[in-house]
């Protein structure tokens, strides 16, 4: 009933766009973060810093492990796995979820191709991406509490946000990212 609960309280959120409109500013140096992780099913630490100095990283945010969307965006990053490598980036999935979840996602809907790690409130609250839900959807959607809007950083190897996009819905946010990576490595012009 719970699992129920939850899966409709993130297909009403996706009703309400206003509820989930905070992000971090272009520019802004993404805050150093350290959690934990799973990768293939195996648990691991990651580090930003350390992450970033193989390249830049799209850090996305996003509610819940093996809901609809989740699971979908999580199969879609997967499958551009090989494009992100290309353009020299790696991508880390963000969520509140537990380790156990986190290692049973990482294999069955990243396909063993990129992590996923632990958002602890501390995170979510650095990188601004706490489900907002207007006041009179709050009081009946508890199970909403302390998840993480869905939200795709791209943080170049300088630690600077250089691509944002927060939006519930799933579909555009690999292709976005994926072009904000390849936009970091286009020479600029003068």
């Amino acid at each position: 009933m719970k699992k129920l609960f939850a899966t409709a309280a993130l297909l009403a959120a996706s009703l309400f766009p206003a509820a989930s409109q905070a992000a971090l500013p272009l520019g802004a140096v993404a805050p150093a973060i350290s959690t934990q992780g799973a990768l293939d099913g195996k648990a691991f630490a990651f580090n930003l810093r350390s992450a970033l100095r193989r390249g830049p990283v799209v850090l996305y945010f996003y509610p819940k492990a093996f809901t609809q969307g989740c699971t979908l965006e999580a199969r879609a990053f997967a499958e551009a796995h090989d494009q992100f490598a290309a353009a020299g980036a790696s991508v880390v999935g963000m969520s509140n979820d537990d380790l156990p979840t986190l290692q049973r996602f990482s294999k069955e809907e990243c396909r063993s191709k990129f992590p996923v790690a632990i958002a602890t409130p501390a995170i979510i609250r650095a990188y601004d991406v706490a489900i907002q839900l207007p006041p009179e959807m709050a009081a009946r959607a508890a199970a909403m509490q302390g998840l993480a809007n869905r939200t795709s950083y791209v943080i170049a190897r300088d630690g600077r946000i250089r691509f944002v996009h927060s939006n519930l819905d799933y579909r555009d946010h690999v292709r976005l990212t994926l072009e904000a990576v390849r936009a970091l490595r286009a020479p600029r012009r003068r």
